[in-house]
């Protein structure tokens, strides 16, 4: 079988993340009103159900947010965004299954098999990732990523394992920079937090000031 988390050696102590959302969600976070951001469960999402987050950057929340605010009918957030906001968090990434990590591919690709085994006894297609409309050039619809992350969580369940507290992972997303430039715009490390209590707290992010005496006294 698999090592326990021998994929999250490397992570720092904690983790910044940055969660895109409307202000009110994120006003009443801060205040005290919520306690928490509500776990996303979309058929799409691509680490599976959780909390979710841009590691370590503020900007590409803020541009998912706008995005979200300016395409409400592709639904890239449960509920609609009127005036975006980025909320941060620090974060205990504790049993962390890292899928930039050769172990925590490793164990998705088992996920993946035993789907496929199963899936196939019952003559039922497994869920595939498509899409969201013709000019997506990245896919952004991965039913079978998040129902093959979801399964994994299952199975470490069924085999003694200990619970996964977050999901991380890297994506490409964008056109790229360049003609043959394997960069892309809004590539991304996200981080779905399955575990509240790996929240250690949030707080409000402080963008950069162009004149670094700005606000001062």
């Amino acid at each position: 079988m698999f090592t326990s988390f021998a994929e999250n050696r490397h992570l720092r102590p904690f983790l910044l993340g940055f969660h895109g959302c409307d202000e009110a969600v994120g006003e009443a976070i801060l205040s005290g009103r919520l306690s928490h951001l509500e776990p996303s469960t979309n058929p799409y999402d691509w680490l599976g159900d959780g909390i979710y987050f841009f590691e370590n950057d503020p900007d590409r929340a803020m541009h998912f947010a706008v995005t979200s605010q300016q395409n409400p009918h592709k639904k890239y957030t449960s509920k609609p965004i009127h005036k975006p906001f980025v909320l941060g968090a620090i974060i205990d990434p504790g049993a962390c299954l890292d899928l930039t990590h050769q172990q925590g591919i490793k164990q998705l690709k088992w996920a993946v098999d035993v789907m496929k085994f199963i899936f196939g006894q019952q003559n039922r297609a497994l869920p595939r990732n498509k899409p969201a409309d013709a000019g997506d050039k990245v896919i952004l619809i991965r039913n079978l990523d998040r129902a093959a992350v979801n399964y994994l969580h299952t199975l470490r369940e069924k085999h003694g394992m200990p619970p996964v507290d977050t999901v991380r992972s890297s994506f490409l997303q964008g056109d790229c920079i360049a003609e043959t430039s394997a960069f892309r715009e809004y590539s991304h490390t996200q981080i779905a937090v399955r575990n509240a209590n790996s929240i250690i707290g949030y707080f409000r992010p402080q963008f950069v000031i162009v004149d670094p005496f700005e606000g001062a006294a």
